[in-house]
């Protein structure tokens, strides 16, 4: 007996969200390998990045050009002007406790290679949601992704309140030792996007994420 064409259409919807969300693993791994090694590659400083920052490079990143303080430079091998196919950066943002200032990483790309976290919300983590509701960050609703790999251990946090709301995806440590490791994605109006690699420790204030990160993209061109 034929398959129902409606089936058919299901079915390939299921295969795109696991696309979706293998793709989205391997960029979280990816970042993870890179947040590991960049100690090793990054030119020494002396301090650590800060908005008066000087001594810029300038960069082209899908035809924007960006202005950057080498100290921002997460690699040393990116410390070139040029165009370039994306931008690595170390940043530090008042989203600790008593408004001290966290390591986030960011990646700046071009806008048609990445899909925003508030997206991804509906057409992809919706799909992929436990049964079981999460509470620790106020605010927020955080929901376990099933997934088929035991050893891997994802959560999404997002405002569930907000049109355009904060979307986060963490991934606990393999080896269950430290803090989950968070990716959050966001388009910007300049034709780029923005993804922000950081410690879980982050998110109960997430409410000034995206002013304290404006900062430093409005510094940079990118904003």
């Amino acid at each position: 007996m034929p398959a129902k064409p409606h089936s058919a259409a299901s079915d390939t919807t299921h295969v795109m969200h696991n696309l979706a969300g293998i793709a989205l693993t391997v960029m979280m791994v990816a970042l993870g390998f890179a947040y590991l090694v960049d100690q090793t590659s990054k030119r020494p400083s002396g301090h650590a990045p800060a908005l008066h920052d000087q001594d810029m490079v300038a960069q082209t990143v899908a035809g924007r050009e960006l202005s950057i303080p080498r100290n921002w430079l997460r690699f040393g091998e990116q410390m070139q002007p040029g165009f370039v196919s994306q931008v690595d950066l170390s940043i530090q943002l008042a989203l600790a406790a008593d408004d001290a200032t966290m390591r986030v990483d960011v990646t700046i790309l071009p806008r048609s290679r990445a899909r925003a976290s508030s997206e991804l919300l509906d057409s992809v983590y919706v799909h992929q949601f436990g049964s079981d509701t999460l509470s620790g960050v106020p605010g927020l609703v955080g929901k376990h992704l099933e997934s088929d790999r035991r050893n891997l251990e994802e959560t999404v946090w997002y405002d569930a309140l907000a049109s355009k709301p904060f979307v986060a995806k963490c991934m606990a440590p393999i080896d269950q030792a430290g803090s989950d490791k968070c990716i959050r994605t966001v388009q910007l109006p300049t034709g780029l996007a923005a993804i922000f690699s950081f410690d879980s420790g982050a998110l109960p204030a997430w409410r000034s994420f995206d002013s304290e990160a404006a900062q430093w993209l409005e510094r940079i061109g990118a904003l």
